[in-house]
């Protein structure tokens, strides 16, 4: 750490799930850390809103969170001692189609399997193996490439997870099968015939068949609260509704990280970055447009399908 007094050890500027997580990371080695978010609340996408009707509250960006246990950094957080509580829904998800049959995926991997019919076997010949020896590489999968420590069970993981979600789908026969499949995959937000569009499919499916989908009670802004809690108690300092549009307005820090778009990044610290980063800033492709749905129920939807 450069030497020199200074306002701060580090600041992190944009408090959503990745800004919190290094903020908590740095603060845990007593540094002395300032995390700046632009809006009323912290969180980034773990936001909660009254977005319907009074009463009602939807989660602005993702309601389940299937990595939310799986993650070894949150794992390592004494994130119930702050009032973080997870539900568990009993079907993490389920793809029903118009004739009023589904495709159900089942905490189980023997009872989804059961669910695919023709394509029982070959349900269980893809994940079998990956379900069994996740506990050995979760934390090789979820960090950054490095030499793992089963490299045989991470080449098995691998070998499958480089796939395209196209072709891997062409394992399955039953529309249910490949509705699951394709389901799965679609989570990675780019065309399922692009390579490696199977690792995200794949890790979604064992994380359902090793614990489950949590989802945060109260919603997700649970998550970002118990964050800042368990941050605020190492000593660490919050700041909202401080919209940061240069690094002038900041106070002086040995480190400042930014939990930002590329765009807000150029418009913020362009000045001070090499021509080839803000070349690549420039020339970042954003992914497709996601969006969802929310409704205030005054009873159960009337689905066909049982589940």
């Amino acid at each position: 750490m450069p030497t020199g007094k200074k306002d701060f050890d580090a600041i992190v500027v944009g408090s959503g799930p990745n800004g919190l997580a290094a903020a908590i990371a740095m603060q845990q080695q007593h540094l002395s850390v300032l995390l700046i978010e632009g809006k009323e609340t912290i969180g980034g996408g773990l936001r909660t809103q009254e977005l319907t009707l009074p009463g009602f509250i939807h989660d602005v960006c993702s309601a389940i969170h299937p990595l939310a246990l799986a993650s070894p950094f949150f794992k390592s957080l004494p994130l119930h001692d702050h009032g973080l509580e997870y539900i568990f829904p009993p079907i993490p998800a389920a793809h029903p189609f118009e004739d009023g049959t589904e495709a159900v995926l089942l905490p189980g991997l023997d009872k989804t399997a059961k669910l695919l019919g023709q394509d029982q076997d070959a349900y269980k010949q893809l994940l079998a193996l990956l379900v069994g020896s996740w506990p050995k590489i979760a934390n090789d999968i979820l960090a950054p490439l490095h030499l793992p420590a089963h490299p045989y069970l991470m080449a098995q993981f691998g070998w499958k997870a480089l796939s395209s979600a196209t072709s891997m789908s062409k394992r399955f026969i039953t529309p249910e099968a490949k509705a699951l499949w394709a389901g799965m995959a679609a989570h990675a937000l780019q065309p399922l015939s692009n390579i490696a569009t199977s690792a995200i499919a794949l890790v979604l499916l064992i994380t359902a068949h090793t614990g489950g989908w949590p989802l945060a009670k109260g919603g997700s802004q649970s998550i970002a609260h118990a964050l800042a809690s368990y941050f605020v108690s190492l000593g660490g300092k919050i700041q909202t509704n401080f919209y940061v549009h240069s690094m002038e307005q900041l106070p002086s820090a040995h480190a400042i990280l930014f939990d930002i778009t590329p765009r807000q990044l150029l418009q913020i610290a362009g000045h001070s970055l090499s021509s080839l980063y803000k070349w690549q800033l420039n020339h970042y492709r954003y992914g497709m447009g996601v969006y969802k749905i929310d409704w205030a129920l005054a009873e159960p939807i009337p689905f066909i399908a049982p589940h």
